[in-house]
């Protein structure tokens, strides 16, 4: 007797044109194995003669025990055996595994009111990339049990801001809110059970329930069936949604959910009540509670510290605070979209939520303040450094002030060539300079006044007189140099 797998084979092998000692050959058979099996359309399996045994005469009793009460195989053994029966537990137990009754428990069908109920639940589907790492993919249902008109959103978190962000958009896309949410026994609803107690519901639903005047209704432990149209309605959208679908980016799926909502699944005929959600919705809307004027706060608040470079981290992420916050206690508010940071209860920071992992975030004007801070202590330094150099460095840096030039970048290189030439060299040309300056400055005003210069003329040739002076003390510089002697500085520009 062969298998069905080398039966196969020979069907195979004969339609590739092999002959009866081929086959046999490849298959290590007879070839009047093979000619015989080739004859037959289908495979037969062996067929075992039925054999007498010792259960035969007390099957009847197995049958009549068994339909009155569920007994164990043991103690229909032990029945049998006060009854006579002389054969094997074993036997027993495979004949029972064959005639016992299976009997699927019973269901009660739910009638609601329009506008009286909801059912939530999560769902899971794979993972979806979002930005450099792959996320789980959740998505929240909520099915108004009257119409069987559904809500979708998917998220890549279950968390507590989720969880109330959702049933916050599915009350504005129902328009309204139901009576009473049937919702499972996840730890955003519901903290504990204890046994002859109700529930212990989480306070932060229990705030959301009570801003929006609803009741919450936890089903029983083990007992999903009691919010069977949501259980539906997950795997609907698994089936008819998500089946075959390619998800390349996160950020596609919801716009293509809602599309799937309004052309296919809240209108098309659904199986139970034979008519369109939509349709049915007309009924359920008009029973729904209004909706608050003001939503409630959803957000997850914590305790953090910024680290000495300014940031605070938050699920691997880094994100930045204002300079001046470093190393010390904010407040994060954790929303499903943003992340904001509060110093006592001022808002010092906000940046868009990511669920990428270990990047980090930054405002620019974050480190702005931090920048000019070091850069006027610098300058300060600068300064300080330039003053010491001279007594008249303070009349120098005035009249470069007030000439309109650029006075940390000449004092830059002032102080530059003191270390190269000693503050002593540099000290007396900045008093030569100063000299020529003012001699400069006279000679000029009493042509202008001779020759009737204008003012602006006037201050030009003092522009070029100082340009031609800088380059005569620049040249002074370079031929000098070998001496440590510095020549006079004729003019701020050097």
């Amino acid at each position: 007797m062969i298998d069905y797998e080398t039966f196969s084979k020979i069907k195979a092998l004969h339609r590739q044109g092999l002959t009866f000692a081929q086959m046999a050959k490849e298959l290590s058979l007879d070839a009047r194995t093979v000619a015989d099996w080739l004859q037959q359309p289908h495979f037969r399996p062996r067929k075992t003669a039925p054999r007498a045994s010792k259960l035969d005469p007390f099957k009847a009793s197995v049958i009549r025990m068994l339909e009155a009460h569920p007994y164990s195989v043991t103690q229909v053994f032990q029945r049998l055996k006060e009854e006579g029966y002389a054969g094997g537990h074993t036997t027993l137990k495979r004949y029972i595994r064959t005639v016992r009754p299976k009997r699927a428990p019973a269901f009660l069908t739910l009638d609601f009111a329009p506008g009286e109920c909801a059912q939530v639940d999560w769902g899971e589907f794979g993972t979806v990339r979002v930005g450099s790492t792959r996320r789980k993919l959740s998505f929240f249902v909520m099915v108004l049990c009257h119409s069987r008109m559904m809500f979708l959103r998917f998220s890549v978190s279950q968390t507590m801001e989720h969880f109330l962000a959702c049933h916050q958009d599915a009350f504005a896309f129902f328009g309204g809110v139901p009576q009473r949410v049937m919702v499972d026994n996840l730890k955003s609803a519901v903290l504990k059970r204890l046994v002859g107690q109700d529930p212990l519901l989480n306070p932060r639903y229990l705030d959301l329930a009570n801003h929006y005047g609803y009741t919450i209704v936890p089903c029983a432990v083990g007992k999903g069936n009691e919010k069977g149209r949501v259980e539906s309605g997950v795997g609907y959208i698994k089936k008819n949604f998500l089946n075959g679908l390619e998800i390349t980016e996160f950020d596609a799926i919801n716009p293509a959910a809602r599309i799937w909502l309004d052309s296919i699944a809240n209108v098309r005929i659904h199986g139970e009540t034979k008519q369109r959600p939509v349709d049915l919705f007309q009924s359920d809307k008009a029973c729904l509670g209004p909706l608050p004027s003001l939503p409630n706060e959803i957000g997850t608040i914590m305790p953090v510290r910024a680290s000495s470079q300014f940031r605070v981290s938050f699920e691997t992420n880094r994100y930045s605070v204002p300079a001046e916050f470093s190393s010390s206690t904010l407040t994060l508010k954790v929303s499903p979209d943003h992340i904001c940071v509060y110093h006592h209860d001022r808002l010092v920071a906000r940046h868009v939520r990511s669920f990428d992992r270990h990047q980090d975030f930054e405002n620019p004007d974050h480190p702005r303040e931090l920048l000019a801070y070091r850069r006027k202590a610098r300058e300060q330094k600068l300064m300080m450094r330039f003053l010491a150099i001279s007594p008249k460095a303070q009349d120098y840096y005035q009249e470069l002030a007030t000439r309109r030039f650029n006075p940390n970048h000449h004092i830059l290189k002032i102080v530059a060539l003191s270390e190269i030439y000693g503050n002593e060299n540099v000290a007396k040309a900045i008093e030569d300079a100063a000299l020529i300056i003012v001699s400069a400055i006279t000679t000029l005003t009493q042509q202008a006044a001779i020759f009737s210069v204008s003012a602006q003329d006037a201050a030009s040739q003092v522009s070029l007189a100082g340009r031609f002076e800088s380059v005569n003390a620049q040249t002074s510089l370079s031929a000098c140099s070998q001496k440590t002697a510095l020549p006079p500085l004729c003019h701020p520009n050097v």
